[in-house]
């Protein structure tokens, strides 16, 4: 078993056995026939994997990883908030006639600042100081712009990233606020153990720790059966990720770069509704 299904398998329970429900309360998410869409919830997840033992990628079913680096390199490398610029549909229920999310994700990332070193956006800071001052505690992104909340159509979930180098080896922390555990948990985990290496890759040092912390874990009410279904399932090993490592500009990497050696996955055909 991997340590990704072990975990979501582990978290899952959790919220399922002992998690609270927010049935009856005024909840912001509605499934798309107009009823509201209530979970079962726990506060303070934090998952930890060693990227330098294995890759984190569910086997209970299968994690796209072409489209999931798509949608990691539209934010961190095209540093879009239009979902034109996007391969795929995830965000159309949040774009706005135009295409546009708002002041939200890749604008966040794109917006330039001045220090004392030149001028920067938020990944290309973070990429000098890894190679050029990885002893750093200050390597932090963030996308939860107060400022900007009222311009987002969705604040974000996934919001902020630090990175720390200890003995040439980067370790990460993703600092999540919401997670639906089905539609997205192991869809984000791959999504940043690939930054992760990739920006490690492009520093000169190894993949470390990555940690996952989020503060509301949770299960919509019509996701409980399909996650009972899913962890009931046995396992596989983890598969192996594989990158172009002749590379080394962050930028010149394509999804297509990006592979899992022997991943074996089991079927999963449910239709998962969407809570907007």
């Amino acid at each position: 078993m991997g340590l990704a299904d072990d975990l979501f398998i582990q978290t899952c329970r959790k919220i399922i056995d002992s998690g609270i429900s927010d049935k009856g309360t005024a909840v912001r998410a509605h499934w798309p026939d107009g009823t509201p869409a209530f979970t079962y919830r726990t506060f303070g997840v934090v998952n930890r994997y060693n990227l330098a033992h294995e890759f984190p990628a569910l086997t209970l079913r299968k994690v796209p990883l072409r489209t999931a680096v798509d949608e990691l390199f539209w934010i961190w490398q095209r540093k879009s908030n239009n979902i034109h610029d996007l391969n795929s549909h995830i965000w159309d229920a949040w774009a706005d006639e135009h295409g546009s999310i708002g002041k939200a994700y890749g604008y966040q990332l794109g917006v330039k600042h001045t220090y004392p070193e030149g001028e920067f956006d938020q990944v290309d800071r973070l990429l000098w100081d890894l190679k050029n001052n990885p002893g750093s505690r200050r390597m932090i992104t963030n996308l939860y712009n107060h400022a900007d909340l009222h311009a987002m159509h969705l604040y974000p979930c996934a919001y902020s990233v630090t990175c720390h180098v200890t003995r040439g080896r980067l370790n990460m922390i993703l600092h999540q606020r919401s997670q639906d555990m089905l539609a997205a948990n192991g869809w984000n985990v791959v999504q940043y153990a690939v930054l992760a290496h990739l920006l490690a890759h492009v520093s000169g040092l190894e993949a470390g720790e990555f940690l996952h912390e989020i503060a509301d874990a949770h299960i919509y009410d019509r996701h409980v059966p399909l996650v009972e279904e899913l962890i009931q399932k046995t396992p596989y090993n983890a598969p192996t990720l594989t990158f172009a490592k002749e590379k080394l500009d962050f930028y010149s990497f394509t999804p297509s770069d990006f592979k899992l050696k022997d991943y074996h996955y089991h079927p999963f055909t449910e239709r998962i509704p969407i809570a907007i």
